[in-house]
């Protein structure tokens, strides 16, 4: 396949300024007290709700306009946000580790989630924690998921589910010790025009099924599905290269020429402590390049929260209309 990539458009960054950063940490600090402390209360997340309303007004606008229209990336990247970098503990090493208890970085992340969205997490994963833990765990090292430190290949998130995350935000805590990893994007709106018309007639075919990873059990479905759906100018993209199954020849040639391009067109951020990417997870894949832990308490350590632009629509699966789906 040949393909000519025209022009790049790097992934947009807001940058919060050193005057408002400590503004924002304190905003976030006074969380700690809300709701006791507990993160995954529905009155945390209010009270963070309403944290959202005092951070800059810069930041807030930007975010705004990203969920109107997410962009040519579909990816963005804020930089400067406070993490309470000097309270670290080391980072974790158990298996499934999340934040329960609130500190600075869960409450930016929350915060954040409401002015995009809703905060959401699925039951089976993570215990259905609203701030999860991604860092690397010994002997999973070649593992296609979060406690892995291979080379993780492109994604949607959670491709399988009916109600997958609308937004996928990737908070920074520690970076790995040789500032090598790289979170890697892909969005369609670059790789629409390169696609070949019989690639782009595939692609949008039932020919494809999404396998669950075991934790979720049946929870996922296995009926065939397209992989880019909606406007044909401006389609949906559901896939998992690690676990996305084509089911004709056809639909095999259209998943190589759609790796292709995801490689040709990719972007890669090595983020640091405070910096948050944010990815529309309607569009955009996402994966990581691989890196090296040494499990000495200091290895990379990422945040993440999953967001819902709609919580109506999964009310079926949420007990107490609250933020987790069973």
């Amino acid at each position: 396949m040949t393909a000519i990539l025209e022009s790049r458009v790097s992934v947009p960054t807001v940058t919060v300024d050193p005057y408002s950063a400590p503004a924002v940490e304190r905003t976030v600090r006074d969380l700690r007290t809300a709701a006791g402390g507990r993160v995954d209360s529905p009155e945390w997340v209010a009270a963070a709700r309403d944290a959202w309303s005092e951070f800059p007004a810069a930041l807030r606008r930007a975010l705004a306009d990203y969920r109107r229209d997410s962009g040519r990336t579909g990816a963005l990247l804020v930089r400067g946000l406070p993490v309470g970098e000097e309270e670290l503990p080391d980072t974790p090493s158990a298996p499934d580790s999340v934040q329960r208890t609130a500190t600075v970085a869960a409450g930016v992340l929350t915060a954040v989630a409401c002015g995009l969205g809703d905060p959401a997490a699925f039951r089976p994963e993570k215990t259905g924690a609203l701030v999860q833990d991604v860092i690397p765990r010994r002997g999973q090292e070649d593992f296609q998921g979060n406690a892995g430190s291979v080379l993780l290949t492109f994604h949607t998130e959670n491709a399988f589910h009916p109600h997958r995350p609308d937004f996928v935000m990737l908070m920074c805590l520690r970076a790995d010790h040789e500032k090598v990893a790289g979170l890697r994007t892909a969005c369609v709106r670059e790789v629409l025009p390169l696609l070949s018309d019989e690639g782009r007639a595939a692609l949008s075919a039932h020919e494809f099924v999404t396998t669950a990873p075991p934790s979720f059990g049946t929870g996922g479905t296995d009926a065939p599905h397209p992989v880019l759906s909606g406007a044909p100018d401006d389609p949906d993209l559901r896939v998992d290269m690690a676990a996305t199954t084509p089911l004709t020849d056809r639909a095999r040639r259209a998943m190589e020429e759609l790796r292709e391009l995801f490689e040709l067109t990719a972007q890669t951020a090595r983020l640091l402590p405070g910096d948050l990417a944010i990815v529309d997870n309607r569009v955009t894949v996402h994966g990581r390049t691989a890196f090296r832990p040494r499990y000495d308490g200091r290895d990379r350590w990422l945040q993440r929260t999953f967001i819902l632009s709609d919580l109506r629509r999964s009310r079926v699966h949420r007990a107490g209309d609250g933020y987790v789906l069973d």
